[in-house]
């Protein structure tokens, strides 16, 4: 896969898994699991990527003894997946196109 498309991806995925409450670093491997297995340090650079694109914020938090970040979604992340839906409309529409040669259809 190309690396920038699959960049997006996971910059996306990994906003989705904010997008409904602000989250840490093991939870957010850990939610996404069952779809995109995701490294510690490919989530980090991720995480601050997207920090560094106003698409989140980190705030450091005291949970048992020790600092822990949470990552909350902006409104430039919220966007962000607004628009990656409208994108990917296309994409599956570019799909269809391809694979129509190879007798599939869905």
């Amino acid at each position: 896969m190309d690396i920038q498309l699959k960049r997006g991806l996971l910059d996306v995925c990994v906003l989705a898994a904010i997008q409904n409450e602000p989250s840490y670093g093991y939870k957010i491997i850990k939610d996404m699991k069952p779809y995109i297995e995701l490294s510690e340090s490919t989530l980090y650079t991720i995480l601050k990527r997207l920090e560094a694109t106003n698409m989140l914020t980190v705030q450091s938090a005291e949970h048992g003894g020790r600092l822990r970040k949470y990552y909350h979604i902006t409104q430039n992340g919220i966007k962000r997946i607004a628009e990656f839906k409208e994108d990917w409309k296309e994409i599956l529409s570019i799909y269809k196109f391809v694979m129509k040669g190879d007798g599939m259809h869905d």
